[in-house]
Parts: C-alpha cells; sequence; structure tokens
C-alpha cells in the first residue's frame, strides 16, 4: 500500500493524503504539506485539518494564523469533529475567524495578530456540533462557556453534565471542570472519592492547573494523605508550565524546606518570577525576605518595591508592611499621608489593624476626610457587631471629631463599653471622668480606671496616673510612686515623663534629692525638644546646681527655649551678660 500511495499520490488525493500522514509522523512535513495541499483540494476534510494545522504551528510553511483558520473552518464545516473543536478552542481565546487582523499601527514580534476578546458565540457553535458528535475536547469547552460565558448561554445544570461527559471520556480538561464541579459539595465520601479521581487524572496528564489544585490537596490531606514530598513534586511540575500560583508556592516550599530540601537562591527565583507575573503573595514574601535581612543587612528600599508590587493588588500584608516603612522612612521617604494611603488600602482588604492605625494618623490630621468618614463607618459597625477594639476607636472618633461631628457623651458611652477589655479604652474613659467630658466628673472613678491601663504598662497611663498621685488628684499624694511612674515612662522614651522625673529629683517634692540624676534626666528631654527642660538644663548649667558650671551651654539651652515661646526663658536670656565681639566672631 506505501508503494502505490507513493506511485499514486500525483493522481489519487486519497493515496495524497495517507502518503502525506507518513511523512508527517516520519518528520517530514515540508515534504508533506504539498501533498496535503492536493488533498485538500479535493475536498478530504482530513487534509483541510492538518493544512490548517499545519499553518497554525508553521510546520512545513510559514505560520499565518489567518490561513489556518480559515483552512479549520473548511474542514470544520464538512463536519470534521477535530477540526469543530480545535476551532471553538481558538474562538474562546480570541483567535478565531473574525478575531484576526491585526490592529492599524501595531504589530506582534513575528508578525502575528493581537489577540482579541474571546467570540463565546462562534465558540459554542462549533463545540456543541463536535460535542454532540462525541468529541472529550469540545465537550470540555461547552461545560466551560455554559458555566462561566456570558449571561445569556449560561445554564450551570447543562454545564455540569457537558463536563462530566467529557471527564468520563478521559478529557483532562474535562476531568478539571467536573472536578470543580463536585467540588461544590463534597462533604459526601463518594463524590469526594469521585472529585480526586479525575482531579488525579487531569493532574497525571499533566495539566498544569489540575497539578497546582491536587498539590495543594497534598499539601494539607484534603480528601488524600497528606504528603508535602508530594505536593513540592505537583508544584514544581505546574510551576514548569508557567502556572503562577504553583511557582509561588514552589518557590515558597524551597524557600522553607516544605517537603523538598531547601535551597534559598532557587526558592527566591521562582518567588521573584510570581510575583513578576502578578501574584501578589509572592511579591509580599520577597518583600519580607528583603525587609528581614538574612546573612545581609536589611534593604528596605528593595523590601518596598516588593511590598507596593503586591499592595497595588489589594494585599493587605504588603500593604500595611509598606505604610509602615512610610511611617518610619526606612527604605522611602517618610509619608503619613501615603501611610493612610496604604493603611486605607489594608483596612479595606479586611486587616482590622489597620483600621485602628489608620485612625490613629486621622487623629494627627493626615489622609482625607474620605477616609475619616470610611475609617468612622467601620468602626462603628464592628463596635455595634460587638467588637470592643472597634468600639474604643470609634468613641476616639466622637471625642475627636473624626468622620462625624463630636459627641463627647456618645464617646463616653462607647469608651466605657470598650474599657472592660482594651487598655486604651480605660485610659481614655478615666480621662473623661477626670475631665467631666461627656460624663458626670468624676475623679476617683477616672483615677481608678488610669490606675488598671497603667499597671498593666500603658505608657500614657502611667504618667497621668503619676501626675494624679503628684498632685493628690482623684484620690490620696504619693510622690514616691509617682516618681517611679515617671522614672519608668522617661526609659521607655516618654519626653514628658524625662523632664517630670528631674523636676521631682531636682527638689520641692517628698522624695530624696539628687541635682545630678535631674540633670541628667532634663538633658535627656531638652535633647528631645522639650522646652521647660531646655529651661532648666540651662538655669542648671549656669548656676552649678549639680556640679558643672557651663555658661556657654546654658545660654544655648536657653535660647532654644527661648525660641520655642517660653517667656521664662527669654527672661533669663535678658539678663545674662553681653557675649563679646571677640566671641560673637570666633562663634560665627
Amino acid at each position: 500500500m506505501i508503494f502505490w500511495d507513493f506511485v499514486l499520490s500525483p493522481i489519487s488525493a486519497s493515496a495524497s493524503l495517507r502518503q502525506a500522514v507518513r511523512l508527517t509522523d516520519r518528520g517530514d512535513r515540508r515534504a508533506a504539506f504539498p501533498l496535503l495541499v492536493r488533498a485538500a483540494r479535493a475536498g478530504i476534510p482530513e487534509a483541510e485539518f492538518r493544512i490548517g494545522r499545519c499553518y497554525l504551528e508553521g510546520a512545513g510553511v510559514p505560520p499565518s494564523r489567518g490561513n489556518g483558520v480559515r483552512w479549520l473552518e473548511k474542514a470544520a464545516t464538512q463536519g470534521y469533529v477535530e477540526a469543530q473543536a480545535l476551532l471553538a478552542t481558538l474562538c474562546l481565546n480570541g483567535l478565531g475567524p473574525d478575531q484576526t487582523a491585526t490592529e492599524p499601527g501595531k504589530a506582534t514580534l513575528f508578525g502575528g495578530p493581537i489577540s482579541a476578546a474571546p467570540d463565546y458565540e462562534t465558540a459554542m457553535y462549533w463545540a456543541r456540533r463536535a460535542a454532540e458528535s462525541g468529541s472529550a475536547e469540545a465537550q470540555a469547552v461547552v461545560g466551560f462557556i455554559l458555566g462561566g460565558g456570558p449571561e445569556n448561554l449560561r445554564d450551570q445544570a447543562a454545564s455540569d453534565e457537558w463536563y462530566r461527559r467529557s471527564a468520563d471520556a478521559g478529557c483532562p480538561q474535562g476531568q478539571l471542570g467536573y472536578a470543580l464541579v463536585l467540588a461544590r459539595n463534597s462533604e459526601d465520601p463518594e463524590t469526594q472519592a469521585t472529585l480526586v479521581r479525575h482531579l488525579r487524572g487531569a493532574a497525571d496528564k499533566g495539566l498544569a492547573t489540575a497539578l497546582f489544585l491536587f498539590g495543594m490537596m497534598q499539601d494539607r490531606g484534603v480528601g488524600v494523605a497528606q504528603d508535602q514530598a508530594a505536593a513540592a513534586r505537583s508544584f514544581a511540575q505546574a510551576a514548569a508550565k508557567g502556572h503562577v500560583s504553583a511557582q509561588a508556592r514552589w518557590g515558597f516550599a524551597l524557600m522553607r524546606g516544605i517537603g523538598v530540601e531547601a535551597n534559598l537562591t532557587e526558592g527566591e527565583s521562582w518567588l521573584r518570577r510570581a510575583a513578576l507575573a502578578g501574584d501578589p503573595e509572592a511579591a509580599a514574601v520577597v518583600g519580607d525576605i528583603y525587609a528581614k535581612g538574612g546573612p545581609l543587612p536589611p534593604n528596605y528600599a528593595e523590601a518596598a518595591t516588593w511590598f507596593r508590587r503586591a499592595a497595588d493588588r489589594n494585599h493587605k500584608g504588603a500593604a500595611r508592611a509598606l505604610a509602615m516603612l512610610h511611617l518610619t522612612g526606612a527604605g522611602v521617604p517618610r509619608d503619613q499621608d501615603e501611610a493612610a494611603r496604604l493603611f486605607r488600602i489594608a483596612a479595606q482588604a479586611g486587616d482590622p489593624a489597620s483600621h485602628a492605625d489608620l485612625g490613629n494618623l486621622l487623629l494627627k490630621g493626615h489622609g482625607d476626610l474620605q477616609d475619616s468618614i470610611h475609617t468612622r463607618e467601620w468602626f462603628e459597625q464592628a463596635a455595634e457587631s460587638g467588637d470592643l477594639i472597634a468600639a474604643f476607636n470609634f468613641g476616639v472618633c466622637l471625642a475627636e471629631g473624626v468622620g462625624i461631628e463630636r459627641d463627647d457623651q456618645r464617646a463616653a458611652q462607647w469608651l466605657r463599653r470598650a474599657a472592660d477589655g482594651v487598655v486604651n479604652a480605660q485610659y481614655w474613659y478615666g480621662r473623661m471622668l477626670v475631665e467631666g467630658r461627656g460624663v458626670e466628673q468624676n475623679a476617683e472613678e477616672g483615677r481608678a480606671w488610669i490606675t488598671r491601663a497603667a499597671d498593666i504598662g500603658m505608657i500614657e497611663a502611667q504618667v497621668m496616673l503619676a501626675d494624679m498621685e503628684l498632685n493628690g488628684t482623684g484620690g490620696p499624694k504619693d510622690h514616691a510612686s509617682a516618681l517611679v511612674r515617671f522614672t519608668k515612662a522617661a526609659g521607655a522614651g516618654h519626653v514628658g515623663a524625662m523632664f517630670a522625673t528631674g523636676a521631682m529629683l531636682g527638689g520641692g517634692h517628698d522624695v530624696p534629692v539628687d541635682r545630678t540624676a535631674a540633670q541628667t534626666w532634663y538633658r535627656a528631654a531638652a535633647e528631645r525638644g522639650h522646652p521647660y527642660a531646655q529651661l532648666m538644663l540651662g538655669r542648671f548649667l549656669l548656676r552649678n546646681v549639680a556640679g558643672e558650671h557651663n555658661p556657654t551651654d546654658a545660654r544655648m539651652w536657653l535660647e532654644r527655649a527661648a525660641a520655642q515661646g517660653l517667656q521664662d526663658a527669654k527672661a533669663d536670656v535678658a539678663s545674662l551678660p553681653a557675649v563679646p565681639n571677640d566671641a560673637v566672631a570666633e562663634a560665627v
């Protein structure tokens, strides 16, 4: 037969087709193409289909999508099922008969067309014809369109049935689609077993999405025995096929040594690949790698670049991390308004801590009016559902007029509710009682609430309670306790407490005098810009109160205090002897 096909091929279309098929199987597509043309011109649909494939794949002929689609249409019109199925797939991917014209002024790298939007109508026409003739691939396409296409074409029950038929025929796309159908209600053990069988089948045939999903099941032990090594292999295979989420999972597995030997360099490479392809979780992880550092110091500028990629896709963790960098100026310009914007992204994505951080920035005048309104609305809704932290934040919004008209009475009510479980609310509610804001003034009860917050370690509460103990507000005076609290808060960096500690140790209170320590605390507060500490440090240095006499430094600190508007400091500076001209010239 081979001999006669060779002899008859110049005059027999069927013989030409058979000879072309043999040449194609041997890899000689260039020699096969003229024989296919001879058979196609005789109207043989298989030859038309094969010519279409040659043009699409550039096999034995220069690639031409237009010519390829035209020959596929000829074969499909004659009822050739494989052509119908392939044509449906092309239409679904924006590469059908009316979708191949390149836009004016634009060209792709190889001169091919720019893909258009899917043509669901045409895809459905050809897919249904092929599906009804038994094509499992076309059945999967029909299931896809009926399940996820335009609303006018949707029919979920029919979609499920077509996916089932395709899956039973062993088509990997059908198996994946039917597994996803079964996943909607997989509590029944038999249903779950069927789901696993089809998903495993699609994965074994190399379908990237199926490999990824089956890897997730293996990783978590859902429907199959937990096997992180097998999961890692599935992720690796899917990643190699270009599945972005699998690249992220495979990179993460390599970074952490989950189911595979750890390889930080390769792991980061896969994470970068996934991040550049648009996976926000991968970008966030890469950002975290640079933020935390390792053998090398942290690189916050590089971390910010990756966090921004993820934040732009509404990744709440990355948005929050980038906001924190902008708050501190690490690797990026310090910008509290940008931090507020990023906290808003994180908050809207479901991060409650970012709501609180955004609220704090709003209280300091950052963010915009819409931020204030949305944040207050979120706090109010969460507070009404029983969230005590939100109740505290909503109370602060009411107390400060953030996103809502100030209402001290309602603020006090919400702060009282939150005070049962939130330390900051105990402090705020205590202050309102002491000040009589929104409630009847009750310094004793206010001091009790502030004491609760101070004893847990809240610095602001410690400072206020110390001041109340110093002055006997809401209870007895206790200078010794006040000094302990001021000193503790000063050690934690509270500038006002540094000044207060210096003032108590400087004399005039019921605690031992230690003017050397007092001067040390005054200096600490003065260097941080506290005007009264600058005044007192200047006086100590000028009058040699603590054993150090330094008129030059004394003048400098007094002038700094005066520049901040302290009248006493201005009077002290005015009383200082004039500076000799030569000293001024030397200073200049």
